[in-house]
């Protein structure tokens, strides 16, 4: 079941102390693996679309870029990779997802990964993305003397699955305050609440994955926020879930400008 055809993530360096992580927006699946899948989960619905292209300004700002190339349906990389749950109690999907958000099988009928083929997913395709994140990251606080991981989401306004009612439009996670700075949230925070037409919140219904708690270690100098964006904010929810440049670019300057603070705190903590 090798895929040598498709790269785990696509990487490029900046030189400012800023990784912007994307773990969400890959979509592709081996054959091998989609042979095993329903057509719905063929469509992976639960994708972070176009994120790539509502973030196309941080190239010009000088700071670094992992993108995942294979669907979060494959394994996903915002799950530890024990397979803990990141709310206990909620209901969520797992590290290798067996059902979409809304519940219906990703998997033909005695498919399902099995223990082995987690693992070998794990090896494939979570850990080295993994491996680069933490890496850059580091290369970037030992450069700077401190650095900031920006993770990068989005995900449909209506999942009853995970939430009640509608989600606000800008979900900023800092794992309860523990994955960064308190004077870094409360900044992003107080450009996030003044963005026109648009809601926002703080440690509410998403208050980051693993990756913002693995790598949010403020006292060493690393501080990690995660956004998780409606993406009524900036695309169609449904299918062909086409992007809607106009209404992006509404969006796009916050997005900007809170990336800008992350740099400014970290010019500042340096």
């Amino acid at each position: 079941m090798s895929d040598n055809a498709c790269p785990p993530f696509v990487f490029h360096a900046g030189t400012q102390p800023l990784l912007l992580s994307i773990p969400h927006m890959g979509t592709h699946i081996p054959p091998a693996i989609a042979e095993g899948m329903t057509s719905e989960a063929l469509e992976m619905h639960d994708t972070d679309w176009h994120l790539d292209q509502l973030y196309s300004f941080a190239r010009e700002m000088d700071i670094s870029v992992l993108m995942a190339t294979h669907s979060r349906y494959v394994v996903d990389l915002n799950r530890p990779q024990d397979g803990a749950s990141l709310y206990p109690g909620q209901n969520v999907t797992g590290l290798c997802p067996v059902d979409t958000f809304d519940q219906t099988p990703l998997y033909l009928e005695g498919s399902a990964p099995d223990p082995t083929e987690v693992q070998r997913r794990v090896a494939a395709y979570w850990k080295p993305y993994h491996e680069q994140l933490s890496g850059e990251l580091r290369r970037l606080r030992n450069l700077h003397g401190n650095a900031v991981l920006w993770d990068a989401h989005s995900i449909r306004s209506v999942v009853p699955r995970f939430f009640e009612g509608r989600l606000p439009n800008f979900n900023l996670g800092t794992a309860d305050g523990t994955s960064c700075s308190p004077d870094l949230a409360q900044a992003l925070m107080a450009i996030a609440k003044a963005i026109p037409d648009q809601t926002a919140v703080l440690n509410g219904r998403f208050k980051g994955g693993h990756i913002t708690r693995q790598y949010g270690e403020p006292e060493d100098g690393m501080h990690a926020v995660q956004l998780e964006l409606t993406q009524s904010s900036y695309m169609q929810e449904a299918m062909p879930f086409a992007f809607l440049p106009e209404r992006a670019a509404l969006v796009q300057p916050h997005l900007k400008k809170l990336l800008q603070a992350c740099l400014a705190f970290s010019c500042q903590a340096g």
